[in-house]
């Protein structure tokens, strides 16, 4: 089913309106977010995505609000794991909390116009070349795997390539300079330690998208609901990030649900030309692996 370019328009011209109201009227000077600030927001982008899933139901019907539903779920769950390296981003640079908004914000900005591109490269693939259905399916169960096996994560920005070549073509300072990105010193253009910090968010985004875009390919293809499930999800990546970043570690199972979660949506992808899973399954398994992780990270605290 093709989306009318009208709805496209109408979807977007929202996302704007939006991310205006939020840097213009509601962050338009800096502050610290608070934990209950950081709820309400939550609270209000699960709502607002939940209204555009009533939405789908009534108009597209009750598969592709499923599809929408799912899509949602899974981008949701691994954001939870972008907050995970977010905290230790922040913390190597000690970013002061009162600048992680900005930075999150712009971040996020970057990762939308990212993820529409990866979201139509890849239903492009997927039409003109079907094989490649079986390398996405591929890819997610080796991530899975990747994330069964890894032992913590950890961060090591001097060995990033893009913020290595970004020092060889633009001096930074060692000063914030009051929350800038860039500042003039003595006519010579300056980037802030804060820039770094938003390169190395977007370019962390950018590997999570190559997880998480063919996760939800694994759903569906309908290049309307991926994107808006996808978009919805990252819009309120931010206030979930203030919400849980203080206690992201008591979530200890929660890497390895998402693994599972992407090794059966990766096997899901490669066995579809031989069994079509019904997408009322596929949402029972993947909100199941995610409760139980979830459940088993407080059911089972660590000692330490």
């Amino acid at each position: 089913m093709q989306t009318d370019l009208i709805f496209w328009i109408f979807f977007n011209v929202f996302v704007l309106l939006m991310l205006a109201l939020d840097l213009g009227v509601f962050n338009r000077k800096a502050h610290e977010i608070s934990i209950k600030e950081a709820m309400i927001w939550t609270v209000v982008w699960i709502t607002l995505a939940m209204c555009f899933n009533v939405l789908i139901y009534y108009w597209q019907g009750e598969v592709k609000a499923l599809e929408f539903f799912t899509g949602y779920v899974i981008e949701k769950s691994l954001s939870v794991d972008n907050i995970f390296v977010f905290v230790l981003i922040f913390s190597y640079f000690k970013t002061p909390s009162i600048h992680q908004h900005k930075i999150l914000f712009w971040g996020i900005i970057g990762a939308l116009i990212m993820r529409a591109v990866f979201i139509f490269a890849g239903v492009a693939l997927l039409e003109k070349f079907h094989w490649t259905i079986y390398v996405f399916g591929a890819i997610l169960i080796f991530t899975g795997y990747k994330m069964l096996v890894q032992k913590e994560k950890k961060i090591e920005p001097e060995k990033n390539p893009v913020i290595k070549l970004f020092r060889r073509v633009m001096p930074v300072t060692n000063e914030l300079h009051d929350g800038k990105f860039f500042v003039n010193l003595k006519g010579k253009l300056f980037a802030t330690p804060l820039f770094l910090v938003l390169l190395l968010v977007e370019t962390t985004d950018l590997i999570f998208a190559v997880d998480s875009i063919p996760a939800i390919l694994a759903v569906t293809q309908d290049q309307f609901i991926v994107y808006t499930s996808n978009v919805f999800a990252i819009l309120g990546l931010r206030s979930l990030y203030f919400a849980l970043a203080g206690m992201i570690d008591k979530f200890r199972y929660l890497s390895a649900g998402l693994a599972f979660i992407l090794i059966f949506v990766g096997l899901k992808m490669v066995a579809s030309d031989y069994y079509k899973l019904p997408i009322q399954v596929a949402l029972l398994v993947i909100v199941g692996i995610l409760a139980l992780s979830i459940v088993a990270s407080f059911v089972f605290k660590n000692k330490k």
